[in-house]
């Protein structure tokens, strides 16, 4: 995605805490200790605590892991991309920009094929600077989502200065409502850029919506110390009316979260992101990253089309393959993860 201007300290922590839910961005955001310090009392509490795949029923000793499309329905070689990945089982999720040109194409796929897990990948910003939309709510209902061309804003802090909460959840749930209207419900959410995530209120709203829906958002469990003070120590901003709105949250959660980390060349990405799987700790991780066919329409939409076209190579490479199933991973869905959470629920 293009950079984001410099904005004022305080507002550039909010969208710098956006960015570490938002699935737009190459961010790691690993939390543990080195292997040769001493544990502190937290972690050593954490040892005794479940992690969110052992409450699912998966092995408590194994690394769960979903690989998840982002900004599926931007346009069509998002599309392609995906589509490619879900039926060959390269990754196990994506999610949909539901103002996007090309949403309807794949909604429509997704009620085609009702074994895949698609999501909503929640927008509330249209960041590219031609290529552009506006929300799905009326103009008149919910002036403060758009900009002085009709569109949403294009980064996440201008929205947070100019949406309110009631525009911000009007907004999100027309998104939820679109999706069942054109015959597919969601199988989860989350959240474009992670503005929903750049105030305690949009976040108090889009997890709202997502238990009157009853479909799973992305959320991280801040009850695990060690993760809530790594995010600390990064200079996020997690306020406690943030903590309080994640923590009675009542769907299941994600224990960590990460994006494909970019690279020069084809071959480093892989190296890399082989790095962050050999790096991940026991439990319920989401890897995200933004799949697109290499197009010359790509390449004028967004400066990150290189990166975009390593993603839809890489999951299918023989090579990869072979080192995810030498890693002894447990991969899964949003839709098992809801699965497993209704029948220990009941």
């Amino acid at each position: 995605m293009n950079a984001n201007k410099p904005f004022n300290s305080i507002l550039n922590n909010l969208v710098i805490m956006g960015l570490l839910f938002g699935l737009c961005c190459a961010c790691n955001t690993g939390t543990g200790s080195t292997p040769n310090e001493a544990p502190t009392a937290d972690q050593a509490t954490e040892t005794t605590r479940a992690t969110w795949a052992e409450k699912l029923g998966f092995p408590p000793d194994k690394r769960v892991v979903i690989l998840h499309a982002d900004d599926i329905g931007m346009c069509p070689e998002a599309n392609t991309a995906a589509r490619l990945q879900m039926e060959q089982d390269h990754i196990q999720s994506c999610a949909v920009m539901m103002p996007c040109p090309s949403a309807r194409e794949f909604i429509d796929w997704a009620t085609a094929h009702p074994e895949e897990d698609v999501g909503l990948h929640l927008t509330l910003t249209s960041e590219w600077k031609t290529y552009r939309w506006p929300g799905l709510t009326k103009a008149e209902d919910a002036p403060g989502l758009l900009d002085e061309e009709g569109k949403l804003w294009h980064e996440v802090i201008q929205v947070v200065q100019n949406a309110s909460p009631e525009e911000v959840e009007q907004e999100i749930r027309a998104q939820v409502e679109q999706a069942i209207a054109w015959g597919y419900r969601p199988d989860h959410m989350d959240t474009h850029m992670g503005t929903l995530y750049g105030s305690h209120q949009f976040t108090k709203a889009y997890l709202s919506v997502a238990e009157e829906y009853n479909i799973p958002a992305m959320v991280i469990d801040f009850q695990n110390p060690e993760v809530l003070e790594g995010f600390r120590q990064q200079g996020y901003p997690l306020t406690d009316e943030m903590i309080a709105a994640v923590n009675n949250y009542s769907l299941p959660k994600l224990d960590y979260f990460y994006s494909a980390p970019n690279a020069k060349t084809y071959e480093e990405k892989c190296s890399k992101f082989q790095e962050l799987i050999k790096s991940l700790q026991p439990g319920l991780t989401e890897i995200i990253f933004h799949p697109s066919e290499l197009t010359e329409n790509l390449k004028t939409i967004t400066n990150s089309w290189q990166q975009r076209a390593w993603e839809a190579k890489m999951f299918g490479d023989p090579d990869m393959q072979a080192f995810f199933a030498a890693e002894g991973l447990i991969f899964t869905n949003w839709r098992e993860v809801m699965t497993r959470f209704k029948q220990r629920q009941s």
